[in-house]
């Protein structure tokens, strides 16, 4: 499996993740009875949704570059897809919730030769992913499955560039009553009250849902309703209608980024604490002419160190070092010529050491790398 990131239309996508599906599909024939049931919907037709959707240059957004995310991967096909294109992919699911316990996707995952990072991560709790960055979550039809999609959005947005998400809307009540327009509003649903599916729970307003993405830190780039668009209630199969919506992420944190040597843990913004000596790699876009981080300063560490001084150097070429003395956010900006992958290296002429309150080497606070 595997292939090169292309840029193509989003049109041509949809093709190729026709060919793919028919792919998928003589190989579940070649397993024969695999003993379990192949979860019954096709999860590649949602390519067809984004057609709809991604407008201008987002219609290049399936790249094949970076890091994904498929959360709610049923027997994973988007996954396998998504990886032909040249993506590394991580699949997300829970046996509990998933259709034949996620035997399908293993199963698939052998007889395709994949390399698809597969994860049992139950979102209804507090979870954690596998890897820090993600270039693109996918997260299509999971959202109305939540206890608690607030929190899950929120923490996606920590980790992820891009959310293509897709979830069930409402305009009236089940007895057709229309809900106030441009309201933000939530429908509970009973037990079964929906598809005789005990795991929905919310269904939203449009209204609600863009505030609740916006709040969770996520910017709307392209957003699509499809179905009944009119008088589309929480229960009903005739009155469905969807909402798919390319998202990108507003949240605080270093993204886009390979971390190499000299960082702590993540802080509750996405910034980090870094050792006296750290190393990125990153990704220079076209023409990239400067090499920017966006850092902060603890009063403490001018306090008890004073002003010091930060070197860097890019792909080994030295920099110009910089020298901080004041406490609070700061920029360390230089020019560079760079293009494709780089590795960064910086370099603190001091630092906090380990002490009783805190056992880590502490250089500065980093909020973002790039090199553009």
């Amino acid at each position: 499996m595997g292939g090169e990131g292309g840029g193509v239309d989003i049109k041509g996508l949809v093709t190729e993740a026709r060919h793919f599906g028919e792919r998928v599909r003589r190989v579940k024939e070649d397993l024969g009875d695999p003993g379990f049931e192949w979860y019954p919907y096709d999860t590649l037709s949602a390519l067809g949704h984004l057609e709809n959707l991604l407008t201008g240059p987002n219609r290049l957004l399936l790249d094949g570059r970076g890091r994904v995310l498929d959360m709610g991967s049923q027997d994973g096909e988007l996954a396998f897809f998504l990886e032909s294109l040249g993506y590394q992919v991580v699949a997300a699911d829970h046996p509990a919730y998933n259709h034949n316990g996620m035997r399908g996707i293993r199963a698939l995952k052998a007889a395709l030769g994949s390399n698809v990072e597969i994860h049992e991560i139950d979102v209804d709790r507090p979870f954690t992913l596998p890897h820090d960055s993600y270039e693109l979550v996918v997260f299509l039809g999971i959202l109305y499955h939540l206890r608690n999609p607030f929190y899950v959005l929120e923490e996606l947005s920590r980790r992820t560039t891009n959310c293509l998400l897709s979830t069930r809307v409402a305009r009236c009540l089940p007895d057709g009553t229309a809900l106030p327009a441009n309201t933000a509003l939530a429908y509970l649903l009973a037990e079964n009250e929906l598809n005789e599916d005990n795991s929905n729970y919310f269904i939203f307003t449009e209204q609600a849902l863009r505030v609740m993405l916006h709040r969770a830190h996520w910017e709307v780039l392209d957003f699509v309703s499809l179905g009944d668009t009119s008088r589309s209630d929480p229960v009903h199969a005739k009155r469905d209608e969807r909402v798919f919506a390319l998202l990108r992420s507003r949240h605080e944190r270093l993204v886009n980024l390979q971390l190499l040597s000299g960082w702590h843990e993540s802080e509750e913004t996405g910034w980090r604490w870094t050792e006296r000596e750290f190393a990125v790699r990153v990704r220079a876009a076209e023409g990239a002419g400067a090499l920017t981080m966006k850092l902060f300063i603890p009063e403490e560490s001018l306090r008890r160190l004073g002003p010091f001084t930060l070197s860097a150097s890019i792909d080994g070429r030295e920099l110009e070092p910089a020298t901080f003395a004041a406490a609070g956010l700061a920029m360390y900006v230089r020019d560079v010529a760079a293009s494709g992958e780089v590795e960064v290296r910086f370099r603190l002429d001091k630092a906090l050491p380990p002490d009783e309150e805190d056992s880590r080497e502490r250089g500065v606070i980093v909020a973002s790398i790039a090199v553009a």
